[in-house]
């Protein structure tokens, strides 16, 4: 099966340029997970089977994947970041893209098929130490300098990527080197180092917590 799907799998790391469509609005907190059971994986994700494409390949790939986890994390609370940071060819179809599209969303019912998933996987960064005092950076190839005035305070509804090597930005796949660009160069608090569980161990990234 999984040779089925390596093919599937991008190169890159595209999450570090998602922050396109972001609401302006303060949107109703998520609420409802906290206090859930911690289950597997393969059960955290059951209820997502309808909405995420191949997400049982998704899943295959990443527990193989995570067999011996660092950070004294299990294989289910490393390979639910895993998944997080997997990136399908088709990047409609890829697991973040969709759970940071309905984080976005104002209708905080279409979150209840996720709340499994969004228990192991914030459980599992909160095991992470927190990444405090350093500046990162994440960036897009377009100018957003009248979505975020000077002197305003934004919320990020979504898992936000960054990394704290400027260099990798510089890849064309993300933001390049020319052309009309956005740098957001953030001092960090509460980021979780995740490149010990990251498909993309290499990029250094840097994961801010959905709305906080």
């Amino acid at each position: 099966m999984a040779s089925n799907h390596f093919d599937q799998l991008k190169q890159h790391n595209t999450r570090l340029s998602d922050m396109v469509k972001e609401p302006k609005r303060i949107l109703p907190p998520i609420k409802g997970f906290e206090n859930l059971e911690l289950v597997s994986l393969e059960k955290a994700v059951e209820s997502l089977i309808s909405i995420v494409p191949d997400i049982d390949q998704m899943v295959y790939i990443v527990k193989q994947n995570c067999t011996n986890p660092k950070d004294d994390l299990t294989s289910d609370e490393s390979a639910s970041i895993m998944l997080y940071s997997m990136e399908w060819l088709s990047r409609d179809n890829s697991f973040y893209f969709i759970l940071n599209k309905t984080l976005r969303s104002e209708n905080r019912q279409l979150l209840k098929p996720w709340f499994l998933y969004l228990r192991l996987f914030i459980h599992s960064l909160s095991k992470l130490p927190s990444f405090i005092g350093k500046t990162i950076y994440r960036g897009i190839k377009m100018d957003l300098r009248n979505d975020y005035p000077i002197d305003k305070t934004f919320v990020w509804w979504t898992f936000s990527s960054c990394t704290t090597h400027i260099s990798v930005l510089e890849n064309e796949e993300f933001f390049g080197k020319t052309g009309k660009r956005t740098l957001f160069t953030i001092e960090c608090d509460t980021g979780k180092d995740i490149h010990n569980h990251s498909m993309f161990p290499t990029e250094n990234e840097i994961l801010l917590i959905a709305a906080r």
